[in-house]
């Protein structure tokens, strides 16, 4: 199989197909959704392939038949019929208020218009709105399709301001409604963006939207699958570890087929390296920054659990920690599962990229730069991997202690208890290293164990202003917190570390070997 050119950051079907790229066929979901109703909507994190998926639809709805040749819808479509398509995109620019959003709208609105080839009398943005999607289907005589990109953009990049994120809502919430009144006139709709706000707030009257965002159909309708790596991609895999590929960047899952995210595996094959492609083009400083706010128990952010209701509620007024997560990308589902008629969600990090690279911008934002160059993590790996305990304490402790008091005083999550064993946890996080936090068992919970270089490490922390003195590594001990490990035949090391509120460092750190 000869290689082809790498479609990095190309979301245009048509140059993707006329030039020689590799291209993964998603054309099978299209026609299931055209053939098995009309109203859909779609949330998918950033850079996982919405707009190039949202574009192959609006070129079948167009007839353009010479670029599909070859794919799953060619021998299954009907050529003939050509439908007037509705185009609009909030993927460009920043818009600060309603001002500017009602303009980005009449903007979007006259370009449909000279495309089409129609005039709306009307001047207001719904009747404008409206007015095109009739006209366009008078003239065609087929009726139209209406394809959203980024429908929530507007909305997420004012997140930080609450009173112009709402009025920016209340105009899209404007211009929306118009689909749901024009529904005589309108073959099919798509609207996709990342976040997923309720319909209330952002779809009023627009009750027939289905939304399959956690549908399994659909799980793969965008990223790639296992088999496409195999079928379109392989000339690109030699010479790379396939289990280090997937460890990094598969794992992406909406109840279904699980995937890879595109735009990772699209660098991966044109650098040749291992390296956080996505997070470092895609993450929000505002996710950062609600984190700290919510003094997040890190140890735990990778296994969350939650509800459909509370996955769902993105909105200003209410933005839960793990809808946050989930709908941004950072979070997965791990599984499903329905409880008295109830669905609920365990989630996970979809991935090594995502839980290593979250942690280590935590870490740099929960303390200061100096306590987190790159120099501090090779010097912890080093000391982990000759298993110098020894050396482990004194590096903690040489790290809390280094942390400025002014520091602590001017960053209130400095102030919980939590702190401590969340930097602790964030730190070998930040290494992508193999950990289990909260690992349970039918004695509890353990606080945190670490498989490395065929050895584990079991960790209990406490603060000894709540706890006495010298019980985080009695505990690992009285609990038999090691049982669930001695089968493995793997040496066992138990380390209880005990930090201190009023001194800011760790004051014990006592390790056992099994």
């Amino acid at each position: 199989m000869p290689r082809r050119i790498l479609p990095i950051g190309i979301q245009i079907f048509r140059e993707i197909r006329e030039t020689d790229c590799y291209y993964v066929d998603k054309t099978s979901f299209a026609l299931r959704l055209i053939e098995q109703g009309k109203y859909y909507f779609l949330s998918r994190p950033w850079r996982f392939g919405k707009s190039l998926f949202l574009d192959t639809l609006g070129e079948l709805f167009s007839g353009s038949e010479a670029l599909f040749r070859g794919l799953f819808v060619h021998e299954r479509w009907d050529w003939g019929r050509r439908y007037p398509v509705v185009r609009l995109s909030f993927a460009d620019g920043l818009l600060r208020n309603r001002v500017e959003l009602d303009e980005k709208i009449r903007e979007l609105l006259a370009d449909n218009e000279v495309r089409l080839g129609v005039a709306s009398p009307h001047r207001s943005i719904s009747g404008r709105f409206h007015g095109l999607i009739s006209a366009a289907h008078a003239q065609a005589g087929e009726r139209v399709v209406v394809l959203v990109d980024e429908y929530d953009k507007p909305i997420l990049d004012n997140l930080t301001d609450p009173a112009a994120a709402r009025e920016l809502r209340d105009g899209l919430r404007n211009l929306y409604s118009v689909i749901k009144g024009a529904d005589a006139d309108i073959r099919f709709a798509f609207l996709t963006g990342v976040s997923k706000f309720s319909k209330v707030s952002l779809f009023s009257g627009l009750n027939n939207l289905n939304d399959i965002t956690i549908d399994a159909k659909y799980s793969a309708i965008c990223g790639y699958t296992e088999a496409d790596l195999d079928q379109v991609f392989a000339p690109e895999l030699v010479d790379l570890d396939r289990d280090e590929v997937r460890t990094w960047y598969n794992g992406y899952n909406w109840t279904g087929e699980s995937v890879y995210n595109p735009f990772d595996l699209l660098l991966l094959f044109q650098k040749r390296q291992f390296r956080a492609w996505w997070f470092e083009s895609a993450t929000p400083t505002f996710l950062i920054d609600v984190l700290t706010q919510r003094q997040v128990w890190l140890p735990a952010l990778g296994q969350l659990e939650t509800d459909s209701a509370l996955l769902s509620a993105f909105d200003v007024e209410r933005m839960t920690t793990e809808a946050l997560l989930f709908q941004t990308g950072y979070l997965t589902i791990d599984l499903e599962e329905q409880i008295s008629g109830a669905w609920f969600y365990r989630l996970r990090y979809p991935n090594r990229e995502v839980c290593q690279s979250l942690n280590t911008a935590l870490l740099e934002a929960w303390t200061p730069a100096s306590a987190t160059d790159g120099g501090q993590r090779r010097s912890l790996y080093r000391l982990l991997e000759a298993n110098d305990f020894a050396g482990l304490a004194q590096h903690f402790t040489a790290f809390f202690a280094g942390i400025p008091t002014d520091w602590y005083r001017n960053n209130p999550i400095a102030q919980y208890e939590g702190y401590y064993a969340s930097v602790f946890y964030a730190c070998f996080a930040s290494l992508g290293l193999d950990l289990t936090p909260e690992a349970s068992s039918n004695a509890g919970r353990l606080d945190l164990a670490l498989r490395f270089n065929g050895q584990v490490y079991l960790f209990e922390f406490k603060v000894v202003e709540l706890a006495p003195e010298g019980r985080a590594l009695q505990q690992i001990k009285d609990r038999g917190y090691a049982d669930p490990y001695r089968a493995s035949g793997c040496p066992i090391h138990l380390i209880g570390v005990e930090f201190s509120r009023e001194r800011r460092t760790v004051v014990g750190f006592e390790v056992e070997r099994l």
